[in-house]
């Protein structure tokens, strides 16, 4: 004998606690994974903090080195001054020196000798001559050697002041890049807390809705509306009204040949015409009718101040008050003003329009 399957559909009310608990439950594993994200961030700020603490001891220390190079340098300016003055006091010396070898021409001191006839005189000039050339000499030497001095203690110090300065910018770069590293991960911290109590906040609001709808049916004769449940909490979860392509997205661009910025506050879908567009959320429908620009619009209210909006449709399969299910075909897509099939779909939280795109399901983007 076979036996044959009997499919029982569902109620709204076990719909809606259906749709809860599993939002519930990826609500809370998304809450559980970015509790672990936080921990490896935090691990990451620690190493960071670390790193930064490092870094601020090489600055200490090159602000350390640079004052004993300015150290350095008030002492090397304090030599280089007496061998300035060394020097200053023998230029003039050498410059005479210079100045009689050069007026007696490649002679040198050989017309001094030759100058006397004396035998003696000749002797004790000769011993003259030879004193004054020593001397021309050890002037050249000495006046050479503190040139050579003056300038390597210039040389020394200018290296080592670029060495230190090098260092310090070095230490400085550092310390500001993890600076900024660390205030990076302390935003993304922030960032997780705030999606996490925000991830807790629609739990707490489906819980709500789950304890209102078994209040609901506990009452005599009462049946749960199909808006029982917000919207809000299924923010990113939400089915795409129909599967195609995006072909316009929400916020201001350029429209036209001369770029003219225009905004928009849905996204168009382009489909085959005829496709059956579906409710992403329960609702009630609050508008269905033609509408200038828009072709047919259906306009279903999920509560709250929170809308969904589709138009360029060819007809509506749903009246005004009636309520909606997730999933329940609102309407056919028809031609847009353009000429293409394409669905127009807004979302609107608190009365203003959002991103669709941050509402529907990625999987199916």
């Amino acid at each position: 004998m076979i036996r044959a399957a009997t499919l029982v559909a569902q109620s709204p009310a076990d719909e809606a606690r259906t749709r809860a608990a599993a939002r519930i439950r990826a609500l809370q594993g998304e809450a559980d994974r970015l509790a672990a994200q936080a921990r490896t961030v935090f691990g990451d700020l620690r190493k960071l903090e670390l790193e930064r603490e490092i870094t601020q001891q090489e600055v200490l220390r090159a602000e350390a080195d640079l004052g004993r190079v300015v150290g350095m340098q008030q002492q090397a300016a304090a030599r280089l001054k007496t061998l300035e003055a060394t020097r200053v006091a023998q230029t003039p010396g050498v410059n005479e020196r210079l100045v009689e070898i050069s007026k007696r021409g490649r002679g040198g001191y050989l017309p001094l000798l030759l100058a006397s006839d004396d035998i003696r005189a000749f002797g004790r000039l000769s011993r003259g001559v030879a004193a004054v050339a020593e001397l021309d000499r050890v002037r050249l030497e000495t006046h050479r050697r503190t040139l050579a001095a003056e300038r390597a203690a210039f040389s020394a110090v200018d290296k080592e002041r670029i060495a230190v300065e090098a260092a310090q910018k070095e230490a400085r770069r550092a310390r500001a890049a993890l600076d900024t590293a660390v205030a990076a991960r302390n935003r993304l911290i922030d960032s997780l807390d705030r999606q996490r109590d925000l991830a807790a906040q629609y739990v707490s609001e489906l819980q709500a809705a789950q304890l209102q709808i078994e209040r609901t049916l506990a009452t005599a004769g009462a049946s749960p509306t199909a808006a029982a449940l917000p919207i809000r909490p299924f923010r990113g979860d939400l089915p795409w009204p129909v599967t195609g392509q995006v072909v316009s997205r929400f916020g201001r661009s350029a429209a036209g040949r001369f770029g003219t910025a225009i905004v928009r506050n849905g996204i168009d879908v382009a489909v085959a015409e005829g496709t059956g567009a579906r409710a992403v959320h329960e609702g009630r429908v609050a508008f269905a009718a033609p509408f200038a620009g828009f072709g047919v619009l259906v306009i279903v209210d999920h509560g709250a101040s929170a809308f969904t909006l589709y138009g360029h449709l060819s007809d509506a399969t749903v009246a005004d008050g009636a309520l909606v299910k997730a999933g329940e075909v609102v309407g056919r897509v028809g031609l847009a003003p353009a000429g293409d099939a394409t669905l127009y779909f807004e979302v609107r939280i608190d009365g203003r329009p959002v991103d669709p795109l941050q509402w529907l399901a990625r999987s199916s983007r």
